[in-house]
């Protein structure tokens, strides 16, 4: 090994390559996200149907994990499969989970856009919508004050924790006080809830001004207007506009009823709570193990 190669290795070892920067996509309405699709057609998912095996069995797809800062084989399988033109395809977002920290592929995406775009006073408050997740242990051993929970029902008050030490919130009426949080993360839970509305403004009120609203939801980037696929009626009756889907669900083996996919009217829906600025980011990433098409995150500041 000659001088150069020494002097390299050395480098390398002192001082540590910064992982690299994600490349996104920012959208402020529909018609914003109408004129980047007209420049750079979709995905026409090329690559993930050159990835399929012969028959709907398990595989691993190579890529680095942000999180873990490694190559990794993830593990991709055919759970919640769904058919693209008479093809069966893996649930990208739910699959390509990284065998070193157990995430799979929307929460190491949601972890490094987070991390790219969010900058945090030290130390931070966070909050995050769910406490019995792989993606919360990451959180909470990150961020030291970072706060979970899970709605557990109101048999339990809101703000009281279980014997297994888990925090039952309710969205729409959550305990933190006014102005006391610096960011509030929430991935895939407002579809569950039927006044969503009620839940943004809850999300603006315990955040400190400039705090961060940063959450992921079932969407549909062609339609301006949400999918209402179940709702109550006003006689308390729940009424299935849809077919129903139930996602899965850390705390209710039975899965959680999805109320909406949403549509680009949520940007309106989120200045109507007082957010300023909300945005959608899009991120693919064939090199993070981000496929299936582009995912959506949002960003709001108070």
């Amino acid at each position: 090994m000659n001088w150069t190669q020494w002097r390299d290795r050395w480098h390398a070892w002192v001082r540590p390559a910064a992982p690299a920067t994600l490349p996104l996509a920012w959208f402020d309405s529909e018609p914003a996200y109408r004129r980047y699709r007209n420049r750079h057609p979709a995905h026409d998912l090329e690559l993930e149907r050159r990835l399929l095996p012969p028959s709907a069995e398990p595989f691993t797809y190579r890529a680095q994990c942000f999180v873990c800062q490694g190559d990794f084989d993830l593990h991709v399988d055919f759970q919640y499969a769904y058919a693209v033109n008479g093809v069966l395809m893996p649930n990208w977002r739910e699959s390509l989970i990284c065998p070193s920290c157990g995430l799979n592929n929307r929460m190491r995406a949601a972890i490094q856009v987070f991390l790219q775009v969010c900058p945090l006073p030290d130390p931070a408050w966070l909050y995050l919508t769910e406490q019995t997740t792989a993606l919360y242990r990451w959180f909470a051993k990150r961020f030291p004050h970072a706060l979970g929970s899970e709605y557990l029902g109101d048999g339990l008050p809101w703000g009281a924790v279980n014997a297994a030490g888990i925090r039952n919130e309710s969205f729409t009426h959550l305990t933190w006080g006014d102005r006391t949080l610096d960011a509030l993360l929430s991935f895939d839970v407002l579809e569950h809830i039927p006044d969503y509305q009620a839940a943004l403004r809850e999300a603006y009120r315990c955040l400190k001004p400039g705090g961060i609203f940063f959450f992921s939801v079932p969407f549909r980037p062609d339609a301006v207007s949400h999918l209402v696929r179940a709702r109550y009626r006003e006689d308390g009756r729940l009424e299935h506009l849809c077919p129903p889907e139930y996602h899965g669900d850390p705390i209710q083996p039975e899965g959680c009823l999805c109320f909406y996919h949403f549509g680009w009217e949520l940007l309106t829906d989120l200045k109507r709570a007082g957010f300023r600025r909300p945005r959608a980011i899009a991120v693919r990433s064939p090199r993070f193990g981000y496929l299936g098409g582009e995912q959506l995150f949002f960003l709001a500041r108070k």
